[in-house]
């Protein structure tokens, strides 16, 4: 005979509950290999079409070399002076003033179930360069070679590039030539894109250029931006309704609904890191900000955080039967705690596998209800008593509903899982405060 069958019955409960982590467990592993598999997906989709696009520049790139004095000795001795032409260097000069408007329409491409989001930028960049006598350099005038020029435009999937844009430079008209350097170029600004080659400006004489350009591009996921001039302005449109904005920088104004969203950015040179003027390889800033196209409902993401509260789902229910068993004297086999424990964690499969054919809160709402009936119907027996099956099965479904508004609100995870476990626990401190536990535990006793 059991001499503790209340500490018995206690550890065997916990034990179950233990036992039940290796099916959790397992399906929480086959959640993670089928997002990974999704994206795996999404980068062969964005090798096909364009990767997560950044864009930087334009910026106006000279190429210059100096006169300079070299002094060496002859057969004699004599220190004999000579003026030879130094390698060529390279200087970079960041847009004045910088604007980009765009409108973005998103498409979905399919590989299978999977999904991901492509992006159409339609946008149109302006501003204007301005170029300081002798290029900026502390070099004296006459000492300045001027060898050549280009504008470039960095972006970085250029076989995203669905135009073939036209460069209007101070009212002349140039056509963009692939990458970013032009022949003979030392690659100032690195990576992939598109360049002008002009020919080299005037020393002697400050200027300005005024240019402006049409682009479009294709992209995955992100669009991030490189705020290139001293003052740069950008204003993205678009009708997707679920942006994400990060990087550097903010939007000043932005403006979400249903039918899409709006946003300005303003960044000025004493906001940044910015390059006014640079040598020879020095690379384009670095900061940049970003908009994301997000999928609203990433099941697998969902799914992942719903199974971390398996657990404490079956600890939930385990505990209400125990009370009953405790209450009501009505004892409940092992293997029943395994059975009903084993049809929740079934939930969590049943949301995957459905999930990935119909909506997230469809193939929840079927997930709950198929295992609340079940489980409805199968306490109904163990219990002998249909309105107690009910109760139990109610109390589940109200556990599967706070479990949804925690999935909505993962800032408030947290919160809402520490308020369930207050709950329970008050509630059984409230229902055992008159309870003579050693009574119980009493090998006469049924438990």
């Amino acid at each position: 005979m059991n001499r503790y069958p209340l500490l018995s019955k206690t550890l065997m409960i916990g034990l179950l509950a233990l036992i039940l982590l290796i099916p959790l467990g397992m399906i929480e592993s086959k959640i993670s290999e089928r997002k990974t598999l999704q994206h795996s997906v999404q980068e062969d989709i964005a090798r096909s079409a364009a990767r997560p696009q950044t864009l930087s520049g334009p910026y106006l790139v000279i190429r210059y070399k100096l006169r300079e004095q070299k002094k060496e000795k002859d057969e004699k001795g004599r220190i004999r002076t000579s003026i030879v032409e130094s390698l060529p260097f390279e200087t970079v000069i960041a847009p004045h003033t910088l604007k980009i408007t765009g409108s973005a329409d998103v498409e979905s491409r399919s590989r299978g179930i999977y999904k991901a989001q492509l992006y159409n930028l339609h946008s149109k960049i302006s501003g204007s360069f301005t170029l300081p006598r002798a290029y900026g350099l502390s070099d004296k005038i006459e000492n300045i070679i001027p060898e050549a020029a280009y504008v470039v435009m960095r972006v970085s999937d250029s076989r995203g590039i669905r135009n073939t844009p036209l460069l209007t430079l101070n009212e002349t008209t140039h056509e963009f030539s692939p990458g970013v350097a032009a022949a003979g170029s030392i690659v100032s600004v690195a990576g992939n894109g598109m360049h002008v080659a002009l020919t080299a400006p005037d020393v002697n004489q400050p200027r300005t250029f005024n240019f402006s350009f049409p682009l479009e591009l294709q992209g995955t996921s992100t669009l991030a931006v490189q705020p290139s001039g001293d003052t740069t302005e950008v204003a993205f449109k678009s009708s997707w309704p679920h942006p994400s904005f990060g990087g550097s920088f903010l939007p000043r104004s932005r403006n979400i609904s249903n039918q899409g969203f709006s946003a300005q950015w303003l960044v000025t040179s004493l906001a940044k890191n910015s390059i006014v003027q640079s040598g020879n390889n020095q690379q384009a800033e670095a900061e940049a900000f970003t908009v994301d196209f997000v999928d609203p409902v990433n099941i697998y993401s969902m799914s992942e955080r719903a199974v971390k509260y398996g657990l404490m789902f079956v600890v939930l229910v385990f505990t209400a039967f125990f009370m009953f068993e405790v209450l009501r004297g009505l004892r409940m086999h092992p293997m029943q705690y395994l059975l009903v424990g084993l049809s929740m964690a079934i939930f969590f499969l049943l949301i995957i596998s459905l999930s990935e054919h119909i909506p997230f809160l469809a193939a929840y709402i079927a997930s709950g209800s198929a295992c609340v009936l079940l489980i409805a119907f199968y306490l109904a027996g163990v219990l002998h008593s249909a309105r107690s099956a009910l109760v139990f099965s109610g109390g589940i479904t109200l556990l599967y509903a706070v479990l949804f508004g925690v999935l909505q609100s993962e800032d408030n995870a947290l919160l809402m899982g520490s308020l369930i476990l207050f709950a329970a626990l008050a509630t059984v401190m409230t229902l055992t405060r008159r309870m003579d536990w050693y009574r119980l535990n009493d090998p006469s006793n049924p438990v």
